[in-house]
């Protein structure tokens, strides 16, 4: 994309809406952040890093459209399969926590 090229009018609607829906992901991101460092539950906490994930990688194929560049499309596959990897860890991680918890409290009733 060029910057002194002239924009037909759909170029201009779309470029536009490009910007509209990267603002509105944009708010929806920061309000997911709150909720992943608010709470109050951990599941809360996991499916708010889950949807920040997803929300950048539309953000970024938003990009990859206003920007005409391909590649970013690219980088979004492999921010998706990270993104992923991570959530499991985090929920893998939650899991053995609440375990070990059960089982210091079956421990402390003995």
């Amino acid at each position: 994309m060029q910057i002194n090229e002239k924009l037909t009018a759909l170029e201009a609607v779309y470029q536009g809406m490009y910007m509209t829906v990267l603002v509105i992901l944009a708010i929806m991101l920061f309000a997911c952040l709150i909720r992943a460092v608010r709470g109050p539950r951990v599941a809360d906490r996991i499916v708010a890093v889950n949807m920040m994930g997803t929300m950048v990688m539309v953000m970024i194929t938003v990009l990859s459209l206003f920007l005409e560049e391909g590649f970013l499309v690219d980088i979004c596959l492999i921010y998706a399969l990270v993104s992923f990897l991570a959530v499991i860890v985090i929920t893998k991680v939650y899991v053995g926590v609440y375990r070990e918890g059960q089982q210091d409290a079956g421990k402390d009733h003995s």
